[in-house]
């Protein structure tokens, strides 16, 4: 115990130096704000500390894997500019590994003695983007242009590069959005291979306060299985090679404090019997995924609090699992050929500090892994 201790104290310098220095930046004076903002350029970021433990964990084989406890960092900073009311051009650094384009987090104690990993930094967002009142589109490296409720089937921190562009139209208390993007897919943070395009439809309404969001789509992933970057570490069970045709359907209701969602996902690629990939032949019917959530309460204000509740079951190649979460299990990939549950609660401290802490108890659906999971996530934003 005195050991694990020492380690914490030692490790937690340079994580408290970074909480002075971003604590001093985000302090709420006006003075300060304005240093970081104007009519013209906006300086953003956050950092993280998490405190993260895995227990009780079988490996498919039915053997037990050892527990792990751990401190991992987060850190992002990011500009934006607007020369004009139609023009933003915004570029943001991230942490993480090279060779990761999911996880921006750095460990930096592992208290099992386990390999702590890389610790790189690389910009994960550069683009243009225009806009009017209706339309929008932006060139470069950027989030997905897909509304979701969860990350379930793309992971925030996957940022593909291409072009997207969109169109909404509102009338009365409703707005009909429409959602379309042709890019390349990381892989890694340095290198790209297959493309990925994209079209969605999202309708929203708002009634006595309330809020109804019905939203479908498709993602539609063309592999290059000639391009040598096809089998990247990151890309897991041979996706590098592998085409998607993914339909998603998803649904949200807004009732005060009270949010609840459901996802439908279904990859419609027809796989042969004779592909020459094994894996994808043993599951070729292994297709079909939905998610379901309750969260009562939100983080906006200072005092606001959260607790939230997640079950997901999803079938090995419903999704491309090197493009979704990677938080609710400690093998790779644990975003397919999984079932379980999340339970989730988030405390808004104060204006820029966020306690949040995650429950997770998760099973394959094909084999004997499974494990349990908890987060304790510090995130100070500016």
């Amino acid at each position: 115990m005195e050991n694990i201790i020492n380690k914490l104290r030692l490790a937690s310098l340079p994580v408290l130096a970074v909480f002075l220095t971003v604590g001093t930046m985000i302090a709420p004076s006006t003075a300060q704000a304005d240093m970081f903002s104007s009519d013209k350029f906006t300086m953003y970021g956050d950092f993280r500390l998490r405190l993260e433990a895995d227990w009780d964990s079988q490996k498919a084989d039915g053997t037990q894997r050892s527990d792990r406890n751990r401190a991992r960092i987060r850190a992002r900073v990011g500009l934006k500019s607007n020369p004009t009311d139609n023009f933003t051009f915004g570029v943001r650094l991230r942490s993480g590994s090279d060779n990761n384009h999911l996880s921006p987090h750095i460990t930096i104690i592992d208290f099992d003695d386990n390999n702590t990993g890389d610790a790189d930094f690389n910009f994960d967002k550069w683009f243009l983007k225009a806009k009017t009142n209706q339309l929008w589109g932006w060139v470069g490296r950027n989030s997905l242009p897909f509304w979701k409720q969860n990350e379930m089937f793309w992971d925030d921190d996957a940022t593909p590069v291409g072009l997207a562009a969109g169109y909404k139209l509102g009338f009365g208390a409703a707005e009909l959005a429409l959602n379309t993007a042709y890019f390349t897919l990381p892989a890694g943070m340095h290198k790209f291979s297959g493309n990925l395009g994209l079209g969605q439809l999202v309708f929203s309404t708002k009634f006595g306060g309330n809020k109804l969001t019905a939203a479908a789509g498709f993602l539609n992933i063309d592999a290059n299985p000639d391009d040598p970057d096809a089998g990247h570490s990151s890309l897991w069970d041979n996706n590098g090679f592998r085409d998607y045709q993914i339909w998603i359907g998803s649904l949200q209701a807004k009732a005060g404090n009270l949010t609840l969602g459901v996802d439908w996902m279904h990859n419609a690629e027809d796989y042969s019997e004779t592909d020459p990939d094994p894996f994808t032949v043993a599951n070729r019917d292994e297709t079909d995924a939905y998610v379901a959530s309750i969260i009562f309460g939100k983080t906006k204000e200072k005092g606001d609090w959260l607790l939230g509740y997640y079950y997901a079951h999803i079938e090995t190649l419903a999704i491309n699992s090197s493009y979704a979460q990677d938080d609710w299990g400690r093998w790779n990939p644990q975003s397919s050929n999984m079932k379980g549950h999340e339970v989730r609660m988030a405390y808004k401290h104060l204006k820029f500090l966020t306690i949040v802490g995650r429950f997770y108890l998760i099973e394959d659906i094909t084999d004997d892994q499974d494990g349990k999971r908890f987060r304790l996530d510090f995130n100070y934003k500016f």
